[in-house]
């Protein structure tokens, strides 16, 4: 069997003809693979969905219980249709996977959604799943993306805290993943005060304590009175709306392997930049295509052609899929 006759890209996304499911379709599908729970890719509408226990639960807070007619958790591998299908950690968020698929007659495919190979305190770690085609995501594919711990800009939070203690840092991170990331970075540096949320970062911070992951003493973020902690964490679109302007001085953070890149902070009114990513970097990147070796890389979401040219290098065959309608949602 063919590699495009196993898997292809289609307007709706990625198409399994053996198997006759979309992976992270961007419309209604009638049966569904999806890889987390970020809104560009898990969406709602789709006649069945299969993912990860985590990211079911995680699109019904989003969506609500009825965002798919059918729905069943990935569990070891299952049979959809002609093809073997299993779900192996991804390193990006709380249930995040990559999708391996396996078809007689055909190359074992693994899809790798978003990933990262940086410890992340609130996800299983990454796994290499081996593969004659690893299709990957080039969100920071450009060499220029060196990503610092995320451990020395917790520290950069810190001592800008330190420094303006009368200044609330209001900390700028996507409300799945990106945010409770943070708290948990913070409690591991030995932050113990309460960290305030906005209310969209809130139920999704409630339901990683539930998944047993320890975030400390959180809060609403009401109003500024009722504020006793120095951080407040909220998606950065609030920081363009009038819910910004009930906090006096504060001081301007944004949470994202985008803050790399100034002329962006600047934009944004950013004071302080923390590069925290739950993306692969560029040397990641690269690092994991060396040790996987496929026969061959799909390329998708970002920087896709300079990954194809490091690729012709390095002698792996590369091509770039050219999806459309994906998005970094930290964007």
């Amino acid at each position: 069997m063919r590699a495009d006759d196993f898997l292809h890209p289609t307007d709706a996304g990625l198409y399994c003809p053996p198997g006759d499911f979309f992976i992270d379709p961007v419309r209604p599908v009638p049966r569904a693979l999806i890889t987390h729970g970020h809104g560009d890719h898990a969406r709602s509408g789709h006649g069945a969905v299969m993912a990860t226990r985590e990211t079911l639960e995680i699109m019904a807070i989003r969506y609500g219980e009825d965002f798919t007619a059918a729905r069943q958790p990935a569990d070891g591998p299952v049979r959809v249709g002609d093809v073997e299908v299993s779900f192996h950690p991804a390193g990006h968020i709380l249930g995040s996977a990559q999708i391996r698929l396996a078809c007689a007659g055909g190359p074992v495919i693994t899809v790798s959604g978003d990933y990262c190979r940086t410890p992340n305190p609130v996800c299983a770690p990454w796994e290499p799943v081996p593969c004659d085609i690893f299709v990957t995501e080039a969100t920071f594919g450009l060499p220029v993306f060196k990503h610092p711990n995320p451990a020395a800009e917790t520290q950069k939070l810190l001592a800008s805290m330190a420094e303006f203690p009368g200044r609330p840092h209001l900390v700028g991170a996507y409300a799945l993943g990106k945010a409770q990331r943070v708290i948990a970075l913070l409690r591991q540096a030995g932050y113990d005060a309460p960290i305030h949320l906005h209310g969209s970062a809130q139920r999704l911070s409630e339901y990683h304590v539930a998944e047993g992951i320890p975030l400390g003493d959180l809060r609403p973020a009401t109003t500024p009175k009722q504020i006793e902690g120095q951080v407040v964490i909220a998606p950065p679109s609030a920081f363009a709306s009038p819910w910004v302007q009930r906090f006096r001085d504060p001081v301007i953070c944004f949470a994202s392997g985008w803050m790399a890149v100034r002329a962006r902070a600047r934009q944004r009114g950013v004071e302080l930049p923390l590069v925290i990513s739950d993306h692969v970097d560029w040397p990641q990147l690269t690092q994991t295509l060396s040790e996987l070796r496929p026969q061959e890389v799909w390329v998708t979401h970002g920087a896709e052609e300079a990954l194809v040219r490091w690729c012709e290098l390095n002698q792996l065959r590369a091509r770039p899929l050219r999806l459309v309608g994906y998005e970094d949602e930290e964007e």
